[in-house]
């Protein structure tokens, strides 16, 4: 079974109000995002830039990492009001319209 956005937000909420209790605050979840967009990009960075792993960094896992950033990225969504599923289809009509021609005329992207 796939899980969609809308039923992940809704997992999320449900995981949140049984097991986890409350939510923490908007500014502190913002916070942990922010930890955890920084988790990501140290483990992007080591693998596909230029700096070496640390030990402490090689047992890392990119999947992991980037579902810590989703769940708290859920979690604000929930809090918030906003149903991710509606607005990353607005997303995608905006940069069509916008976008839809601009990158096929960038020479950068030749």
């Amino acid at each position: 079974m796939e899980l969609t956005l809308r039923e992940a937000q809704h997992k999320t909420d449900e995981w949140i109000r049984t097991t986890g209790v409350r939510y923490f605050n908007e500014l502190t979840n913002l916070g942990i995002l922010m930890e955890e967009v920084g988790e990501l990009s140290r483990i992007m960075v080591r693998k596909y830039g230029e700096q070496s792993f640390k030990e402490s960094d090689k047992q890392k896992d990119l999947a992991d990492e980037m579902a810590d950033v989703l769940w708290v990225l859920l979690c604000l969504a929930n809090q918030t009001g906003v149903d991710l599923t509606d607005a990353l289809e607005k997303n995608f009509e905006k940069k069509n319209v916008r976008d839809g021609e601009r990158h096929k005329n960038n020479e950068k992207l030749r």
